[in-house]
């Protein structure tokens, strides 16, 4: 994420959300690859912590929309071999019979020289011991990973334990009322970052939130700016021109020639 804090458009990274979901099933080492052969700069993944200690990559508590055909199973009460049996790429393409949910140790493995991954927890911080020996001994330098989540205590804990990865502490925003401000607030925000010791936002990409002051006062503040999950050019060369560190998307191809776009002289 170095090479963005220079303020140049063009290092702005793209980052590919559950890896190339829009053509692949998520979170699979399918979409992974996909994503690396797109010109993805980094890849972006969900993790659990299954009943035998395993960290496994998949988005929902349990497996029901990713393995419809298979019975039900909550990730957390499961041990890793009675969620390998699952068939999890058939439901976006037959061709895709074959993929099983990965454990974090497959998804890093696939991760190039001078590229990244963003390892998103999406449970509690019951995983970060387990996380912080398998970040260990992957062999990818600290600076090609990013940890991240919405989680308070996991970012905390995570910058505590292992201050050589950044870390994005996540938000998205709700209104009480349409007509109700946002929250949290900017500076509220600004806040949460500083009491977790996050060293980046990762936010989602509303952009009747986010505008240039707002995305200012963040990297004034000391931090990077992140922004999740942009599919559509317009949106996409909003937050370009606004200075994120990086934009995740299902289709990191189109993004990237979306942004190449506004760079290029006509």
């Amino acid at each position: 994420i170095a090479l963005a804090a220079s303020g140049a458009v063009e290092a702005q990274l793209i980052v590919a959300h559950r890896g190339a979901s829009h053509d692949a099933p998520e979170n699979t080492l399918a979409a992974f690859r996909l994503a690396w052969q797109q010109g993805a700069d980094a890849i972006e993944g969900d993790f659990y912590l299954t009943k035998d200690q395993r960290i496994v990559c998949i988005h929902d508590k349990t497996t029901k929309r990713v393995a419809p055909h298979h019975r039900e199973l909550t990730v957390a009460k499961s041990t890793y071999d009675e969620l390998r049996t699952l068939d999890v790429g058939s439901w976006k393409n037959e061709r895709f019979a074959a993929e099983r949910i990965p454990t974090l140790a497959e998804v890093l493995a696939t991760v190039p020289d001078g590229k990244q991954i963003f390892v998103e927890i999406k449970c509690g911080a019951e995983i970060v011991p387990q996380l912080q020996r398998e970040l260990a001994t992957s062999g990818l330098k600290p600076e090609q990973i990013v940890i991240i989540c919405f989680d308070e205590e996991v970012v905390t804990q995570s910058r505590q334990l292992m201050p050589q990865y950044n870390a994005n502490w996540l938000t998205s925003y709700k209104q009480a009322t349409p007509l109700s401000h946002w929250k949290p607030t900017r500076d509220e925000v600004i806040a949460a970052l500083k009491r977790t010791g996050a060293t980046g936002l990762g936010t989602n990409g509303n952009l009747e939130v986010i505008d240039q002051p707002f995305v200012d006062a963040v990297l004034a503040a000391g931090f990077e700016f992140h922004v999740w999950t942009v599919n559509d050019a317009t949106p996409a060369r909003d937050f370009q021109s606004f200075g994120a560190n990086s934009l995740t998307t299902d289709r990191p191809a189109f993004i990237r020639e979306a942004i190449r776009a506004t760079l290029s002289p006509e």
